[in-house]
């Protein structure tokens, strides 16, 4: 027994995961970012294992999508396996001595592979069962497609290092003839080989059932050892930039359904790539490979300022080559925009807007409603769509007739986006059945696999490659590819521009939407809409009782008036609201300074401070023409602030949590600062205000759905499910009492009430 454990830790095996955890550990970074990620502890409230164990491919998970995930694992192995390959060969020189070393290099270096695919296959049959409700059959297919991408590009590998093997002994012949070349006693000796010891194997497999012992290599030059193994290693290279060239591939025809592969292919295949080149850097440059990538990056620094290269993303629609006219973006230059004759005009025509409303409703004193909507990705996108599908129905189809203005972050605006658009054209007489499931699903779809996909074969590696709108041209990058695939899940549908929407928004035939993002330069709130709202720049107050303030909101179209604002893509707008940091590029605007935006989120996450300051502009008008304000608020979260406390049990915790604070309960204080803010409104301006609100609540937390742009089946009917919770039901209850003029329901005091339904 002691010998067998002694012949066992002395294994090739065995000493080649010593020897990975003892040299070069950032190579195995890769794998545990792998293994993190499978395991749902690495941006799990991302939903980031679902690329890797659900894989969609045209739309589908099935075998063909899990064979082209496998074929990336299989890239990945390789690309691992040439890298350390590389790197190490000289602590074990014995390989060099017989056929095939790189094969039998890779049969021993098989360890850390096997555990992860055995992980993986294991958590591939626990999501897909009770994640995606797949049956049994149908996962042992999914785990068959992935054996065969995997296999295949295995067999391909070895045959390519078969051949290249073959064409090294050819080229080594003359020297193998001449053993007085290669062997110390027998000849010159130019180089003596000096043991390094971090590597002491006794035996390796030959074959993967097939054990021998190690053989003595010292009486070989290290001139001639070196000498194959640098063979092998320009093969390896060889194939590592093939990879590349495929990834290469992959992002030039993007746009192509066929090439938009699994984000959790793509993800792979960029790991390989990244590995291999990491592996080249330091086997070519050896102690110059840090130098050399900081002067690779103070050059293209230099090239970024100097503006030669531009990586950043654009606004699709308007202009940014007119450098002349772009506005300034300082505090004259904002102050000058909303100047008080400026302010009154759009006031003005936003009360004709509002009498147009006015006119279109079945009462003298209308009820006006105001939709607001959070952020929270696919889960509030699809969330938000349901709760509108369920209040049209229940309102026979005047939802939208009573509400004028649409506003919120992220996700939710996609979907209220989306349903307004359908709504307008089944007001146009197109044969649209609003409550239709075949919607829930389009705005359900996956949009983050194109967008992963694009970053890893198009922003990373792929040379530029422009589209236009009209006369003007942008790059594509995963910013392009998340709008075309949002138009392909929407039908088309939101393939417009701003000024598409003006006639029917200042007609009221439909509500307006307020397209809202966060300027990151400053905090100040980016608003898109089809009228001039510089109303909306500054606080509203009596600035003879308290000093004006400093604008804190910037009108897009009235700040980009040279810049053909009204070009704009909705598909755009709805990106810049929903940047979410890393995953969505920031979209930079042509001022001057040059300013950026992301999600809307990270300032009015829930709509409400917006609306809020739209009611105190035209407080006088809504207490004159209408009977009090409705505010839906539909929400990806329970209101109260106690869902995910923070709470770590690590010792860490202590050091991290002051810091980390702020981030984990941004949308809680905004929650609690926006509930003053309403509870001073009603208080002051004597309008009755009622607040119902719509919560997405998992029927247990493991089946939350994920904070991201994919939604597996059980996280969409889970998400479907919960507009009909008590809570929900309850508050749909309540619009009917109020859209039936019911607004008292214990109280029959003339004093505004203020009532939170949850």
């Amino acid at each position: 027994m002691k010998a067998w454990l002694k012949g066992f830790w002395y294994s090739f095996p065995i000493q080649l995961v010593f020897l990975h955890v003892r040299k070069y550990q950032v190579l195995l970074l890769f794998w545990f970012v792998l293994f993190s990620t499978v395991s749902g502890s690495f941006m799990k409230t991302f939903g980031a294992d679902s690329l890797f164990l659900a894989p969609e491919y045209l739309g589908n998970v099935n075998s063909l999508s899990m064979a082209i995930v496998g074929a990336s694992i299989g890239m990945f192995i390789m690309s691992w396996n040439i890298a350390t390959f590389i790197l190490f060969s000289k602590h074990f020189r014995f390989l060099a001595a017989t056929t095939n070393p790189f094969l039998k290099y890779c049969i021993n270096n098989t360890v850390i592979p096997g555990i992860f695919l055995l992980f993986y296959f294991f958590k591939t049959w626990h999501f897909a069962h009770y994640r995606e409700l797949i049956p049994t059959v149908e996962i042992l297919f999914l785990i068959g497609g992935f054996l065969c991408g995997l296999i295949f590009i295995l067999a391909i590998s070895f045959i390519y290092f078969f051949r290249a093997d073959r064409s090294i002994m050819r080229r080594m012949m003359p020297v193998i003839k001449d053993p007085g070349s290669y062997i110390t006693h027998l000849g010159t000796v130019k180089e003596v080989y000096h043991d390094i010891k971090l590597i002491n194997v006794r035996s390796y497999f030959e074959s993967p059932l097939k054990l021998r012992p190690a053989r003595d290599v010292s009486h070989y030059t290290n001139e001639f050892v070196a000498s194959i193994f640098k063979r092998h290693h320009f093969a390896a290279i060889i194939s590592v930039l093939a990879a590349f060239l495929f990834l290469l591939l992959i992002g030039f025809f993007l746009d192509n359904d066929f090439f938009q592969l699994p984000a959790g292919a793509s993800i792979t295949i960029f790991f390989s790539v990244l590995i291999g080149v990491a592996a080249a850097i330091t086997y070519f440059l050896q102690s110059w490979s840090i130098p050399y990538l900081i002067g690779l990056l103070l050059l293209l620094n230099f090239f970024y300022k100097q503006e030669l290269i531009d990586p950043r993303n654009k606004a699709y629609g308007i202009n940014y080559w007119n450098k002349e006219e772009r506005p300034s973006y300082s505090r004259e230059g904002l102050l000058a925009l909303c100047k008080k004759e400026n302010v009154e005009a759009d006031r003005q025509n936003m009360i004709s807007i509002l009498d147009a409303w006015k006119k279109k409703q079945d009462s003298d004193k209308p009820l006006l409603v105001f939709i607001n909507t959070s952020g929270g990705g696919h889960r509030s996108a699809t969330f938000t769509f349901s709760v509108l599908q369920q209040l049209d129905s229940i309102t026979n189809g005047t939802l939208l007739k009573k509400a004028f203005l649409i506003n919120g972050a992220s996700g939710g605006m996609i979907g209220a986006t989306y349903f307004r658009e359908l709504y307008r054209q089944r007001q146009e007489g197109k044969n649209i059945h609003l409550q239709d499931k075949q919607y829930v699903d389009d705005i359900a779809g996956d949009l983050l696999n194109p967008l992963f996909t694009s970053f890893f074969a198009r922003d990373l590696i792929a040379p530029a490659q422009k589209f236009h709108i009209g006369t003007y041209s942008y790059v594509k990058d995963r910013g392009y590819a998340f709008e075309l695939k949002l138009n392909s899940n929407t039908r088309g549908f939101l393939n417009k521009q701003l000024k598409d929407y003006a006639a029917d928004e200042k007609a009221a035939n439909i509500p307006m939407i307020f397209f809202n993002s966060v300027v990151t330069r400053d905090s100040r709130k980016m608003i898109i809409c089809t009228q001039p709202v510089r109303f909306m720049m500054q606080a509203h107050a009596d600035t003879t009782q308290i000093p004006s303030v400093d604008p804190d909101a910037v009108d897009f179209t009235s700040f980009f008036e040279k810049q053909d604002p009204y070009n704009i893509r909705i598909l755009t707008a709805l990106r810049m609201n929903a940047t979410f940091p890393v995953v969505l590029p920031n979209v930079w605007l042509p001022s001057n300074p040059v300013i950026d935006v992301m999600d809307a989120g990270l300032r009015d996450n829930y709509g409400q401070e917006t609306t809020l300051r739209f009611l105190s502009c035209f407080e006088d008008w809504i207490k004159e023409n209408t009977s009090g304000v409705l505010l839906l608020q539909i929400r990806d979260r329970q209101a109260g602030g106690w869902e995910m406390p923070y709470l770590s049990d690590d010792i860490s915790d202590h050091a991290t949590k002051p810091f980390l604070l702020l981030q984990h309960n941004w949308f809680k204080m905004m929650e609690f600062f926006q509930n003053d803010m309403l509870s001073y409104f009603t208080t002051h301006s004597g309008i009755p205000v009622y607040k119902v609100a719509f919560g997405y609540a998992a029927d247990n937390e493991q089946n939350k759905a994920a904070l991201n742009f994919h939604l597996t089946r059980r996280e969409e009917k889970d998400i479907i499910a919960s507009i009909q919770s008590p809570a929900n039901m309850k508050s749909f209850e309540r619009v009917l009492d109020l859209f039936a003029k019911k607004p008292a329901l214990v109280s029959d005091s003339t004093l505004p009430i203020l009532r939170f339904i949850q």
